[in-house]
């Protein structure tokens, strides 16, 4: 199939705009909850009415700075409380929210405010506030920083105590519903980042058509909670806050995917999660440690082929009955305390970002936590494609959200279309122009396949196609996705172009090196392992596994342990937890070049 389209469900008014709901449920439902707010290690309730009026204290003082229609506003800031109670005030007069992940360095603070022409920014530390003022000489248009924390949000709500009300409302039902809404930054693998201008519609459109689509079941359930622990700069996490809001979804917030996440989930309680697969990868693997560390591994890995085999029979129909036993045996001897990690209520959890893997969708649906796939990127809103609780195809993206169109062009690219789409890259008309075809469909530069039923599979990035010397064409996703599932790796990226055969990098995830030494006797750090001829071994058997999922010619002939993890400090990942493949290529080039020095 090379087209697939859904009829869109809900249309957007022309006057619609994100923050109209806050204002109609504070008026509606005044005491329900509507977000939990974590102080001093509990979690408060907030209701809808005093969700409203902290937006509204917000947006008072907004006015009273000077802040216009069609203002942009810099937001620097870890995911928490403020984060959305400062988005909804900035739309709610009027302006544009610029969101910068809180590990930007000074230099991409001041592109993004730059750029943006940002008149203010909101920042969360002392220590935001100085990377600002660090650039602020290079940033004439820039009249206000805020902080957020040490006292910083009283200190601000009080210079609005001046203004009416009344000014608030006549702000928010001033505009149209296809204003700028949000200024987001694409991470940049390449090049400088670009501002993708997403607006009040592409917004209401995509979350509205999702929740009463395809996550409808996840946005509906009895009780419904979330705990956003993604940085809320990526759009990924942006549009599951609105559609929290949206959807009367109780949401909280909590800073970092640390350990000391898994406990908060616990008394948190969500009943879905939302993760990019290096946080599943985790899970899993902190399981399998923990039950081999207890003498359990046999019976761990048993439960773990069981959850797999009984996942990929209900994708059949059909369960056999010894597989329903086993599985019911394992459900309360292993799978139990899985879910009870993540907090016992959450049945379901969407993943983006990358790809999954079969592997482990099989595992945790078979375990009883649903992981809903999908597909998109900051210029679609986030979403174009997603997978539903009850037709969903492991090993897929899932197919278009409702008033979206799929196409894959000639080359194998995946073009889009609907009002998910940007409306363009701000103040660079040449990229805009680059990034639609003539027919007025948006180049994702992924490649993928639509099957029979229209479900969207990626099998690689267009720019990131490896070519060897013998010509062969190779997309390193489908490789780097498995050999990351190894407990031991944390990053794989593979090489090749122009070479004769394909090779990868790889590097030692922490936690579970620590577990790996005290397991196999070892002592010292990775790099003083890297060339151990057990942990080689180790990595040898993530490769073999993965070499299994292509053919020979795509397959990882060599190797290398790298004595560093990537990380966005060093400047090989992006905020967004992408490799920059020339970044990396470039620090690592004398590594990769004895790769190949032997068999020359």
């Amino acid at each position: 199939m090379r087209e697939f389209s859904r009829p869109v469900k809900v249309e957007i008014s022309p006057g619609a705009r994100l923050p109209d709901t806050v204002f109609a449920r504070a008026a509606e439902e005044p005491g329900t909850v509507a977000l939990r707010r974590q102080e001093s290690g509990q979690w408060r309730d907030v209701t809808c009415k005093e969700f409203r009026d902290d937006v509204v204290a917000l947006a008072k003082a907004l006015i009273a700075a000077g802040i216009e229609h069609g203002d942009r506003v810099g937001l620097i800031a870890r995911t928490r409380y403020e984060w959305t109670a400062i988005d909804y005030a900035i739309w709610s007069v009027g302006a544009v929210t610029v969101p910068i992940y809180e590990t930007s360095s000074a230099e991409q603070v001041q592109w993004i405010l730059g750029d943006s022409g940002s008149k203010a920014v909101f920042v969360e530390t002392a220590e935001h506030a100085a990377r600002v003022e660090e650039v602020r000489a290079d940033l004439p248009g820039l009249a206000h920083v805020w902080e957020i924390e040490n006292g910083g949000v009283d200190e601000f709500t009080a210079t609005g105590a001046g203004i009416e009300e009344s000014a608030v409302e006549e702000r928010r039902t001033a505009g149209g519903v296809d204003e700028l809404a949000t200024l987001i930054y694409t991470s940049g693998t390449t090049g400088r980042p670009k501002g993708c201008e997403l607006t009040h519609r592409n917004l209401l459109f995509t979350i509205l058509n999702v929740i009463r689509g395809p996550l409808e079941e996840v946005f509906t359930l009895e009780g419904r909670s979330t705990l956003l622990f993604l940085p809320l700069a990526h759009s990924f996490a942006r549009i599951i806050q609105i559609g929290c809001i949206e959807s009367k979804t109780v949401l909280g917030h909590f800073p970092t995917t640390g350990p000391e996440l898994i406990d908060t989930l616990a008394v948190y309680k969500p009943t879905f999660l939302l993760a990019v697969p290096r946080v599943f990868e985790k899970v899993f693997n902190k399981a399998e440690q923990k039950a081999t560390s207890e003498g359990r591994g046999k019976i761990f890995h048993a439960a773990a082929e069981t959850a797999i085999a009984y996942s990929k029979a209900l994708s059949t129909g059909s369960v056999p009955f010894g597989l329903r036993l086993k599985h019911a045996l394992f459900a309360k001897l292993v799978y139990g305390k899985i879910l009870a990690a993540v907090g016992g209520q959450a049945r379901y959890a969407v993943s983006g970002g990358s790809a999954l893997g079969e592997r482990l969708g099989h595992f945790f649906r078979g375990v009883g936590l649903t992981i809903i796939e999908g597909y998109g990127l900051t210029e679609t809103s986030a979403p174009t494609a997603v997978n539903t609780p009850s037709l969903n195809k492991i090993g897929t993206v899932g197919t278009p959200f409702p008033g979206v169109s799929i196409r894959i062009g000639e080359d194998g690219e995946v073009l889009c279309k609907g009002d998910h789409v940007m409306r363009g890259y701000w103040n660079n008309e040449a990229a805009t122009r680059d990034a639609f075809d003539e027919d007025g469909w948006y180049r994702t530069g992924d490649l993928g396949s639509l099957d029979d039923d229209g479900y969207l599979s990626i099998t690689g990035r267009k720019k990131e196609i490896i070519v060897t010397a013998a010509g062969k064409n190779v997309a390193p996703a489908v490789i780097e996705d498995r050999i990351r599932g190894h407990a031991l790796v944390s990053q794989c990226m593979v090489v090749g172009d122009n070479r004769k055969f394909v090779s990868a990098l790889i590097t030692i995830d922490p936690e579970a090196f620590e577990f790996w030494k005290k397991q196999n006797g070892k002592s010292g750090d990775v790099p003083s392992l890297v060339n151990d001829p057990d942990l080689v071994a180790a990595v040898q058997e993530a490769v073999d596994d993965a070499n299994k999922a292509v053919s020979r010619a795509e397959s990882v002939r060599k190797f290398t342990i790298l004595p560093v993890d990537f990380s966005e400090e060093g400047g090989q990942m992006t905020a967004s937890l992408k490799v920059k493949r020339h970044v990396v290529a470039k620090q690592f080039g004398t590594e990769i070049d004895k790769l190949y020095e032997e068999t020359a």
